[in-house]
């Protein structure tokens, strides 16, 4: 009998390992590719060229032409100009306000390469190329242009993008708790 339990324990540990765990990458919508900031110290800066989101050699970098999020036809690249939609990176203000898709298209209407959209308009106060805004200014501690910054805006690379239907300006889904 105590042969028979041990058994059973031992199997119900090993199911429970296997399937009772889940995945964070397989739970996660969104993956952080660091912060999109003109601070070359900031360890979590797209500009620091020896970190690990600025770097031209991290597979997790912007700035990686043969990466997943710098190649040119990767659909999850900012710099592919044909990509529009869910399957291009965001981009997130700290306080938790939505900037936009990060991608190099012109058409694209959340894009902030658009100069007609509202996330790339040099008149929006919601742009990072507005040089007045929260966003664009180089004094604002929320600003991509502030070289001194460590409050920059973060971008995120969606995982699937099958599974986010809606997403867009609509909500501050990424709002910090005060």
């Amino acid at each position: 009998m105590k042969k028979v339990f041990a058994i059973f324990f031992v199997m119900l540990i090993s199911f429970t390992l296997v399937y009772g765990q889940t995945s964070s990458t397989k739970n996660q919508k969104y993956k952080y590719l660091g912060k999109y900031s003109a601070n070359k110290y900031d360890p979590e800066s797209i500009s620091n060229k020896y970190g690990r989101f600025g770097s031209k050699y991290s597979p997790e970098s912007v700035n990686n032409p043969y990466s997943l999020y710098g190649l040119p036809y990767s659909p999850s690249s900012v710099n592919n100009p044909y990509v529009s939609g869910s399957s291009s990176p965001i981009l997130v203000g700290d306080d938790g306000q939505y900037l936009g898709r990060l991608n190099s298209n012109k058409y694209d209407p959340e894009s902030v390469s658009n100069p007609y959209g509202v996330y790339g308009s040099k008149y929006s106060p919601v742009s990072i190329n507005n040089p007045y805004s929260l966003y664009g200014s180089p004094y604002s501690a929320y600003s991509v242009s502030n070289p001194y910054t460590t409050q920059a805006p973060k971008i995120y690379a969606p995982q699937n993008s099958l599974s986010l239907p809606g997403i867009g300006g609509k909500s501050n889904f990424l709002k910090k708790d005060d």
